[in-house]
Parts: C-alpha cells; sequence; structure tokens
C-alpha cells in the first residue's frame, strides 16, 4: 500500500522527489551560470574558446540522457539508475570545485580538473535527466492521473525554482565573496556540489517509501534492433520480394505490424525534428555569448544595486514563471476567439520568429557595445599613445609616419592610440622628440598588434622616453581595470578596496589588475615621506581602462586618472527585450514541442521521441561550437548570422509542418485491439477448422517473433 501524504491521494514520495529535483537543478544551473566568465577570468581562454566549450559541455549533457535511459530501462532500472549516476554528478562538482582553487596546482592541473568535473557532470546529470521525472510518476497508481499531471507541474516549478535561485546566488558567490585574491570561483562552484549532495541524501532519505518499477526491457534498442534489421534484410531481399511499398515492411518477417506501424508514425515526427537544433542553437547562447555581451555593459541600477553579468540569466526562468500561465489562460484563448486554428506545429514556428527577433535585438545591442571597446591593431600594425610628463609640450615624430603632427601637452587626457605601420613583424625604431628646443632620440623595438604607452619625461639626469606595453582588453567580468604610474623618486603603495598596489620609485608602471566598480574619493596610500596618504581616484566605472599618475603637487602626492579604454555606456537593461523575445519563443517552442512528441508518439514510443527531442538540443549546441570556434567574425555579424539562419530554418520548418498530418497515437490501441476480438470472435465460431486455425496463428507467431501463441 502506497503511503499517502496526509489527506490527500498523493504518495508522501514524491516530496523527497520534487526535493531532489529542486537541488539538482540549483546545483547545475548554479555551476553554468559562472562558466563562462570562469574559462574567460580564471582559466584566461579566449572568447571564442569560452564559448565553444561550454557548448560541448551542453551538447553532451543532452547525449548523455539516451545512456541513462538504456541504463535504466535494461539494465539497474530508475531507482538504482539515479543512486549511481548522482554519485558520479557528486564527484564530477567536487573535482571542479577543487579545480577552481589557485594553490592546488598548475594551470594545466586547473584545466585537467575543470574538464574531468565537467565531463563526470554531464554523465551524471544527462544520466539522470530520462529517470527523475518517469520516477516520479511511477509513485502514483493508475487511478490518480489527475494527482500524477498536477505533479508534473509541481517538478516543472521546482526546476525553474532551482534554476532561478541559482542564476541570483551563485554570481553574488563568485563575485561579493573574495578569496585567494581574487572572485571565489571555488565557493562558487563548491555550494553547487554541496547541494547535490543534498539532493542525493534526500533521495535516498526516501527509499522506503518509494514504488520501484523493475527494468522493462529498452523500447530504443528494440527500435534501432527494428530498423536495422528492415534496412539489412531489403538489402538481401529486394530483388525477390519488390511488392513492399515501405522500407520498414522488410521487418516484418521477425517483428509485429503493430511496432512497425509505431516506428512509422516516430520517424515521421523525427523527420520533423532536423530543422529544430538551430532554435536550440540560440537559445542556449544566453549562458556563454549574452553572458559575454552583459559583461561590457554597465550594470549599475541607481546608486545602490549592481547586478552581475552572469545573473542575467534569471530573467528567462523568472519571466517562464509569469509568461506559462499568461501564454495558457489569456494568449492562447484570445487568439482562439479570432478563429485561427493555433496548432502545436504553428506554435512552434511562432516561437523560431521570436528567437530570431531576439537575435536581431542582441544584434542591435551589440553594435552600440562595441563603440567603447578599442580595436586590436591588423596584422602589420602596432598601437601606440604618448604620455608627456614633461615640464613642457612635447613634439613627437616617427619616421615614415605621420603620427602625432601637433604638439603633445603635458598629461594630456585622454590620451589616444594611434595606429603606427610596422614594415616587418617586429621593428626596432628610431623615434624623435623635441623638448624646450632641444632634440632628443628614443629607440624601442615594437611588435604587431600590440598595444603600448610610450612614457615621456624629464630629469636631473635629463630628458627620457620609456616603452610600456598595454592592455586594452575589457576585463572578463566587467570590473574596471587601474594602473599606476609613479613618478615620485620614493616607493608608495596604494591600496584600493582589496587590491594592492606596490610601486617602486621612478617612473614604474604597475601592472593592470582588476578593481570592483565604484567610487574611490580617500584611497589610502603611503611613502616614507609621508606625503601621500590619501588618493581621489574619483569613479571607476564598468568596463573602463585607467592609468592614473602620481605627481606632485603642494608639497602631496596626487592623482591624475586618465581613461585608456573608455567605460560602458550602455546600461544592461537593454539585454531585457532579447531576454523577453527569447522567453516568448521558448514557451511557444519548448512546452508545446514536448506536448506535440507527448500526444504524436505511440504509449510505448513516447521515450524514444524523448530522445530524440532532447538530441535536438544537443546538436543545437554543436551548431554553437562550430560557428564560435571557425566562423571568426565581429560579434555582431555573429549574432546576425544566427538570427538569419533561424529565419531560413523557420521557412523550411513551416513547409515540412504543412505538409504534416496528425494523428491520434491512441488510435493504434483501438485498431488493434478491434483486430484482437474480432481474431478471437473467429476463433470461437471456427472450431471445426482448428488444425488449419492453429497452421496459420504459429506462422504469424514465426513472422513476430513471439514464444506465446495467441
Amino acid at each position: 500500500m502506497t503511503k499517502k501524504l496526509c489527506g490527500t491521494n498523493y504518495p508522501a514520495s514524491i516530496c523527497y522527489i520534487v526535493v531532489n529535483e529542486f537541488c539538482e537543478r540549483f546545483s547545475y544551473y548554479g555551476m553554468k551560470a559562472v562558466l563562462t566568465l570562469y574559462f574567460v577570468t580564471y582559466l584566461h581562454w579566449d572568447k571564442d574558446l569560452s564559448t565553444a566549450v561550454y557548448h560541448a559541455f551542453s551538447s553532451l549533457c543532452y547525449f548523455t540522457p539516451i545512456l541513462g535511459a538504456l541504463i535504466a530501462d535494461s539494465w539497474l532500472g530508475k531507482f538504482k539508475t539515479i543512486i549511481y549516476l548522482s554519485i558520479v554528478y557528486v564527484i564530477g562538482h567536487v573535482v571542479k570545485s577543487v579545480g577552481a582553487i589557485p594553490t592546488v596546482g598548475s594551470s594545466s592541473v586547473h584545466i585537467a580538473l575543470s574538464m574531468s568535473g565537467l565531463i563526470l557532470i554531464a554523465f551524471g546529470t544527462g544520466g539522470i535527466k530520462p529517470c527523475v521525472a518517469a520516477f516520479g510518476g511511477d509513485q502514483f497508481d493508475e487511478e490518480n492521473v489527475s494527482e500524477r499531471q498536477k505533479f508534473f507541474s509541481i517538478f516543472y516549478m521546482s526546476i525553474n525554482a532551482g534554476s532561478l535561485l541559482s542564476t541570483v546566488i551563485t554570481p553574488v558567490l563568485r563575485g561579493d565573496v573574495q578569496c585567494f585574491g581574487g572572485d571565489c570561483y571555488a565557493l562558487a562552484f563548491g555550494v553547487p556540489a554541496i547541494l547535490m549532495i543534498v539532493a542525493l541524501v534526500v533521495f535516498i532519505a526516501g527509499s522506503v517509501l518509494y514504488k520501484r518499477n523493475p527494468p522493462q526491457g529498452n523500447i530504443l534498442m528494440e527500435v534501432c534492433n527494428c530498423i536495422g534489421f528492415a534496412i539489412k534484410n531489403r538489402w538481401k531481399r529486394a530483388k525477390f520480394d519488390p511488392q513492399r511499398t515501405h522500407w520498414l515492411d522488410w521487418a516484418e518477417d521477425k517483428y509485429s505490424k503493430r511496432l512497425i506501424q509505431e516506428i512509422k508514425m516516430v520517424l515521421r515526427v523525427l523527420v520533423l525534428y532536423i530543422p529544430l537544433p538551430m532554435f536550440w542553437a540560440l537559445f542556449d547562447q544566453q549562458g556563454s555569448r549574452w553572458t559575454l555581451q552583459a559583461t561590457r555593459m554597465n550594470m549599475a541600477f541607481g546608486g545602490a544595486f549592481i547586478i552581475k553579468p552572469d545573473q542575467m540569466q534569471m530573467l528567462n526562468a523568472l519571466l517562464i514563471l509569469v509568461f506559462v500561465p499568461i501564454f495558457d489562460l489569456i494568449l492562447y484563448p484570445l487568439v482562439g476567439r479570432c478563429r485561427i486554428n493555433v496548432t502545436p506545429l504553428r506554435k512552434m514556428a511562432t516561437g523560431m520568429i521570436f528567437a530570431g527577433l531576439a537575435f536581431v535585438a542582441a544584434t542591435l545591442v551589440e553594435v552600440n557595445v562595441v563603440r567603447t571597446v578599442v580595436n586590436p591593431a591588423p596584422a602589420g600594425k602596432c598601437l601606440l599613445q604618448v604620455f608627456n610628463l614633461a615640464e613642457g609640450n612635447v613634439n613627437v615624430t616617427i619616421p615614415g609616419s605621420d603620427l602625432f603632427p601637433e604638439p603633445i601637452q603635458r598629461l594630456q587626457d585622454p590620451p589616444k592610440y594611434e595606429t603606427l605601420l610596422l614594415a616587418t613583424p617586429s621593428e626596432e625604431l628610431k623615434i624623435g622628440v623635441t623638448f624646450n628646443g632641444e632634440n632628443f632620440e628614443c629607440q624601442h623595438t615594437f611588435n604587431q598588434q600590440e598595444a603600448y604607452s610610450l612614457i615621456l619625461y624629464s630629469n636631473a639626469t635629463g630628458f627620457h622616453c620609456k616603452l610600456v606595453d598595454d592592455n586594452i582588453m575589457k576585463s572578463g567580468d566587467g570590473n574596471p581595470l587601474l594602473r599606476f604610474l609613479n613618478t615620485q623618486p620614493e616607493a608608495i603603495d596604494v591600496k584600493v578596496g582589496e587590491v594592492t598596489f606596490q610601486l617602486p620609485s621612478g617612473y614604474s608602471m604597475s601592472p593592470n589588475k582588476t578593481v570592483d566598480r565604484g567610487q574611490y574619493p580617500a584611497v589610502s596610500c603611503s611613502s616614507p615621506s609621508k606625503r601621500c596618504s590619501s588618493l581621489d581616484l574619483g569613479l571607476l566605472d564598468f568596463g573602463a581602462s585607467y592609468t592614473v599618475v602620481l605627481t606632485e603637487r603642494s608639497g602631496q602626492i596626487v592623482a591624475n586618472k586618465m581613461e585608456d579604454v573608455k567605460a560602458n555606456n550602455v546600461h544592461i537593461a537593454w539585454q531585457i527585450p532579447q531576454y523577453v523575445l527569447i522567453t516568448m519563443g521558448e514557451v511557444m517552442f519548448s512546452i508545446t514541442g514536448l506536448e506535440f512528441s507527448y500526444s504524436q508518439a505511440p504509449a510505448n514510443m513516447k521515450s524514444v521521441l524523448q530522445a530524440g527531442w532532447l538530441l535536438t538540443v544537443a546538436f543545437g549546441n554543436v551548431i554553437v561550437l562550430i560557428v564560435a570556434e571557425g566562423a571568426g567574425l565581429d560579434q555582431w555579424k555573429e549574432f546576425l548570422l544566427f538570427a538569419s539562419m533561424l529565419f531560413g530554418v523557420f521557412f523550411i520548418f513551416s513547409i515540412m509542418a504543412y505538409f504534416y498530418t496528425y494523428v491520434d497515437a491512441d488510435q493504434l490501441d483501438k485498431i488493434y485491439l478491434e483486430d484482437s476480438v474480432k481474431e478471437e470472435n473467429h476463433d470461437n465460431d471456427d472450431d471445426d477448422d482448428y488444425d488449419l486455425k492453429k497452421t496459420t496463428t504459429d506462422v504469424h507467431l514465426s513472422k513476430t517473433g513471439k514464444s506465446t501463441r495467441l
């Protein structure tokens, strides 16, 4: 007797399953929310490689459900499969967290641990994905259909609740908690690991309450074997028996007509799935390209609240909870009142349009975002800016170049990068400088596609020039970059927030360091002469790169701030329209697609179509992986390419949908039940022909491969 919750028909065991799913989804989406920034800022990969690995991981997570279904249905059963693969899942999280600890080893060790952890997580989450929801459905008795339907709604809500909370919390753990001198990725990955351990413990705690169905054999394998046999049999016998109308009919020598008819129905839907990966190629970029776009935007809402770039993904889960009831209770009924036939395939096609429009919106945002970015120099050139720290104007001349035609003023603000042509990939140039009527010459080596600052200054020993390598890339997490140039004859220490800069004497330039965005009116500094107690740096804004020159004024050391790379001036709120559009597309495409797959599949083939649906997600991520690594386009062009590709797929899918004929999968049961009744009646009326009937039945059994007589 199944134990029920007090006063209801709900099995008590579903409480453990729902809590397990909430914790598991928290762990998965929480880890995934910060994954792209981890690649960029911690492993120091470029954005294309980070995007490719992110989508390779996502793709693997949707290939492995087939493996989980095979293990559960053919070998271990759902309960043991969830237990064992959850243990693999936990190990993956722990390995991933350890890989984010800087003191563990070298960068190669971090990469090895991170990739090993992600592979284990992919096998864990993908393996249990087809099992948990089905195991929850198994807990209900056959007569409790309405309770089972409500359970799946609760189950879906737990998924979105876990996703919503994790995409809010883990970015805070990453950015607001400092460990090992920077963002605390070890904690951001560690908390999801703990939640996965909790998920496993909670699931095991309900063991005594679960109703466990033994493995029934995997229908997916039977389908594959039937298709393989049909192809093989046709190849061998087509010349001798050309009468069969469909290639699957060649499997009738071994498999039942009902199974063959069911496979035909499934294949018609699977053919319709062929264009669908393109939707997922766009949808899953919320965690990669859209997050990277957010790092180059202004993330401040008012003076107090700052949203993190990886937190924007929470909008999708939040909007899902808002849009689903609006679409189901308001929008679809209103469209129906207009006498428009809202079929599932029409909903899915419309969802594609919304997803394409989301990427058009992302393109418009990106075009404006890149205006604050300093473009790297092309091949054969480099970038050069000049800091004049001398007591007067200077003229700079470079042989073969007309750069800097006007005198450069002292502490010119802002400095401006100029493109310098190089004759060879690495060229040594003699730079002429005129100061106070005197001519000086300095000689430096420039490499193509690099950026430099030329520092000009004079002191008691004469006039000098110093070449410094620059970093023109915006920080991976959207925070400002800061460096100091010390012009004083003494060492100075400056502490900006939690970051300390140690500046040797004598026109030394510190390396760029990432600091938190904010106002810094009184930064502490110290020097042997005690002439430096505090510095006013003002606002250090999102995405900017600053050089602060420390000079002396009225006996005190003061800060002269210069903006090498402009601050992000496009607000992150401009991403909201693209999230709204992509979520509208998801509601119409994803949820409807699941409903369509379920309605068009025979009862024992629903798992086959579910596997096919998950594979569309996997192949969608493969598309992004290929484009990210192979196209080499500017980001806005890449967004536009994806939008164009989806609009093209929309037309193909619309044509396929137009010619698709909807079927009632339950009709198969009715047809074969009627055939069974007719055959039974025939048996009762024809006792005199028993021997002939027996012979006919045996022939039929030999074709179907059954071992029990009808």
